[in-house]
């Protein structure tokens, strides 16, 4: 799935191409697939600059070796090595990349948060702040702050990772694809069944008759009914087992077999309501705490999240002049709606209007578990979408994953600091 330079002759493409490659000394294929969409490539480029190479509380080294740790979560070798080299030319001690047990106990604290943060958000709360801020090798809110970003960075990253199969640098040793491309024939699982694919044609009729028809106002109540009812379908969306893990990720993280569970078959219903976007949102309450904590992270991650869900071509596939609106909301709200996250405005019936059941499970796979992707299910949606398109649907998952994870590591920041 490389891309060639000479495909790129957008002279902006090319320009960010230029401070990509002056930043990093390499221009990477991660780099060049978001080269499909150069304003977005930007903003992101100058996020993730700032977050491992621009002021801030954390030592250089610990920034790079808490990507490792993120990426772990989620098997994700391509970024692990990245950031193994990073790390060693940050002069990160190397005894460091041995395992858990040679690493500072600060760190190693974190573990708990970067486990809950990249499979169950929904768990963390203000006894996990109230435990790493306090106490002997505590962390500063700022230090906090950033480490947060960083791991809900990098667990983001891995979901793009492998939704676009992106390969290993020529430069790592170990296999020439990333994992996911090794394709174990597994691709006869039933992650999708035989559903057929919803077209471009029948899909548009449907956002121009949403767009055209105000009439469908539901009442509050009907609003959460129609979530629950997504959200319960969710669960009937089963994907392949996950790969066993190697060494080479397991002396990066504990409790490799913790994974995403179905949020609407949590333990403690109760104790663990639905997360209102209406009582904590990025907008009013996310983006103002972050740039409180850490200078400008929040501005530059406002930006992100923008264009991300705003970018158009008003293409579809071969088709022009198309209103991608209301198919880019309901991409955006039902990876919320997977970590329990309930937005008050929408009418959740449009998930299933304009999301077939192929799109769903790829969109699940992608956000909850990457590592279990298979090129099936890759192949089975978006089928008459250009490659260019199909970035774009990741980069909202990327997105809208990290948005979510950010939500609730946030909300319990600001609990504890109240």
């Amino acid at each position: 799935m490389m891309i060639q330079l000479q495909d790129f002759q957008n002279k902006k493409t090319q320009m960010v191409f230029i401070d990509a490659f002056l930043q990093n000394n390499r221009l990477d294929h991660l780099t060049q697939l978001m080269g499909y969409h150069p304003t977005y490539l930007e903003n992101f480029l100058r996020t993730q600059q700032y977050l491992l190479r621009g002021d801030g509380p954390l030592p250089f080294h610990y920034r790079h070796y808490i990507a490792i740790m993120a990426a772990s979560r989620h098997q994700c070798t391509y970024l692990i090595h990245l950031h193994e080299e990073e790390f060693i030319l940050q002069n990160g001690d190397p005894d460091w990349l041995k395992g858990p047990s040679h690493i500072p106990k600060k760190i190693r604290n974190l573990f708990e948060l970067n486990k809950l943060m990249a499979h169950r958000p929904w768990l963390i709360n203000k006894s996990h702040i109230d435990k790493l801020t306090r106490g002997k090798d505590n962390w500063s809110l700022s230090e906090l702050m950033q480490a947060i970003c960083l791991m809900a960075h990098f667990h983001a990253m891995c979901s793009f990772v492998y939704g676009c199969g992106v390969r290993n640098e020529l430069d790592h040793n170990g296999e020439s694809l990333h994992r996911r491309l090794s394709m174990s024939d597994d691709s006869d699982s039933d992650t999708q069944g035989n559903e057929p694919e919803v077209k471009i044609e029948v899909l548009m009729e449907r956002m121009k008759k949403l767009n055209e028809d105000d009439s469908d106002d539901p009442t509050e109540e009907e609003r959460l009914k129609r979530f629950e009812s997504i959200e319960n379908q969710s669960v009937e969306l089963i994907s392949s087992s996950i790969p066993s893990p190697r060494v080479e990720v397991l002396k990066y993280c504990e409790d490799p077999e913790f994974c995403y569970q179905d949020f609407a078959k949590r333990d403690n219903i109760d104790s663990i309501p639905t997360f209102r976007a209406q009582d904590y949102n990025w907008e009013e309450h996310g983006f103002s705490l972050a740039n409180r904590l850490l200078s400008d992270i929040g501005s530059n991650l406002e930006d992100r999240f923008n264009i991300a869900i705003n970018l158009t071509y008003y293409t579809m596939g071969k088709v022009k002049n198309v209103d991608t609106s209301a198919f880019r909301c309901a991409i955006w709200n039902y990876i919320h709606c997977l970590y329990g996250i309930m937005h008050d405005d929408f009418n959740y019936s449009q998930v299933n209007q304009l999301l077939d059941r192929n799109l769903k499970s790829y969109i699940k796979t992608v956000t909850c578990y990457p590592e279990r992707l298979t090129k099936k299910d890759y192949d089975s949606c978006m089928q008459e979408f250009r490659h260019s398109e199909k970035v774009h649907v990741n980069l909202m998952l990327l997105e809208a994953r990290l948005q979510g994870e950010l939500l609730y590591s946030l909300r319990a920041v600001m609990q504890h600091m109240t």
